[in-house]
């Protein structure tokens, strides 16, 4: 929700954060833009008009999260700027740049390095996610996309995010579930 906020240029307040877990995440957020405000364990994240272009590379704890480096590749799909993404963890992480590419987006990869070009705009496509992460880096690029967006294989995210649609529909995105 941090990363969707700072992708939509929204607001979001998060409450009974353990914040030194998020503290990697925190930092490039912080790099891209967005304004995060602590008050005891409750986060408000404000995310810019448009991110700033940063470079991330995961690692184990304590350091960057493989499993936020997909949302935060669509993050970076619209940033100012260039950005490296290089996955340490996984070797098939950087899939989902190919359905961003679908959406507009600029990304180069090779091995397990991303090189990310900035685009002003993304634009509603028809997505596959591959995996749970990609399904929600897809759904957040298609919330902030121009269009419709369609993310198929959603059973992916269904099993890590619980009513994934309609908490991001409480925070201002127009999501619907649609059985084929």
């Amino acid at each position: 929700f941090m990363i969707g906020a700072a992708m939509s240029g929204g607001k979001v307040r998060l409450e009974n954060v353990i914040s030194t877990h998020l503290q990697p995440l925190i930092a490039k957020l912080k790099e891209a833009g967005t304004q995060i405000e602590q008050v005891e364990d409750v986060l408000t994240v404000e995310g810019p008009a448009r991110a700033l272009a940063t470079d991330l590379k995961t690692l184990p704890y304590p350091g960057f999260p493989t499993d936020l480096q997909s949302p935060m590749l669509a993050l970076l799909t619209r940033a100012r700027g260039t950005s490296v993404v290089v996955e340490t963890i996984y070797e098939n992480r950087l899939r989902v740049a190919e359905e961003l590419k679908r959406m507009g987006a600029r990304v180069k990869v090779e091995g397990q390095t991303a090189v990310v070009v900035g685009v002003e705009s993304l634009y509603g496509a028809q997505t596959k996610a591959y995996d749970l992460r990609a399904g929600a880096a897809l759904v957040l690029a298609g919330i902030v996309a121009e269009g419709q967006s369609e993310v198929c294989g959603v059973d992916h995210i269904e099993r890590g995010y619980e009513d994934f649609p309609g908490k991001l529909n409480s925070l201002g995105a127009e999501i619907r579930k649609v059985d084929n």
